[in-house]
């Protein structure tokens, strides 16, 4: 039995986990879908205070209220930022980490570093213009989805705390790179603000050498969108059993 701690990404809440969830309690592990504050079902907690902090500290709650050793961390998308911190700052907790189509940051960079100047600007004119400092979703359609998991996640998403956006995130690399690592590429279709994560993390360059050794990395792609916990729960459950 292997502890899990799923995180969401930008706009979504611990709901998104929900048919991994169900498939790793199946296999006799516990998954723990953290939801972030602000977002999801703890979306009236709102505020133009939360910060890239406050949802380190979500998750680092949870690893600590459950006493969770050896864990698998899997954070998907915006939660690279997170899962990054959590490695930095908690390794010993840690069996695995799990990139699931996520940011992969350089020391003090932050979410939005990597991203078209375009999508910053209209980002941050959205959560300037807000009362509570966040900005809009996305439609699910840039994540592959269709049909039912369209209507699903187009109808749970919710804002996002633009204070997370550009928030930059200072750690060591080499103690990250203690964690073993699997960076889950979702190629089908890819979404175009991961580009550059693909590009980096297949860089041998990368953290200065230190991401492709440490403790061990890998790469498996997947044939979905975005969004694989939605669109390809089986094979993502799969892959997240593996790691423990």
């Amino acid at each position: 039995m292997t502890d899990f701690v799923l995180v969401h990404g930008a706009w979504h809440g611990g709901w998104c986990w929900r048919r991994v969830v169900d498939r790793l309690q199946a296999q006799g592990h516990r998954a723990h879908a953290v939801t972030l504050t602000g977002l999801g079902e703890r979306s009236h907690l709102m505020s133009s205070l939360i910060t890239l902090e406050t949802h380190i500290a979500d998750v680092a709650g949870v690893i600590e209220a459950e006493e969770l050793q050896d864990v698998v961390l899997a954070v998907h998308s915006y939660a690279g930022m997170i899962g990054t911190a959590i490695a930095d700052r908690m390794p010993g907790r840690l069996k695995h980490l799990v990139y699931v189509d996520a940011v992969v940051p350089r020391p003090g960079e932050s979410w939005s570093s990597t991203q078209a100047s375009a999508t910053r600007e209209a980002r941050l004119a959205a959560a300037q213009a807000s009362p509570d400092y966040s900005f809009p979703a996305p439609d699910p359609a840039v994540f592959g989805l269709a049909a039912q998991d369209h209507a699903w996640v187009k109808r749970r998403q919710t804002p996002h705390p633009g204070h997370t956006y550009q928030a930059p995130l200072q750690f060591d690399p080499q103690r990250v790179a203690g964690v073993p690592r699997t960076f889950v590429d979702c190629v089908n279709p890819k979404l175009a603000t991961i580009d550059p994560i693909r590009l980096r993390v297949r860089d041998p360059r990368f953290w200065d050498g230190a991401w492709a050794g440490g403790d061990g990395m890998r790469i498996v792609e997947l044939d979905t969108g975005h969004d694989p916990m939605v669109s390809a729960p089986a094979e993502l459950a799969t892959l997240l059993a593996g790691c423990a």
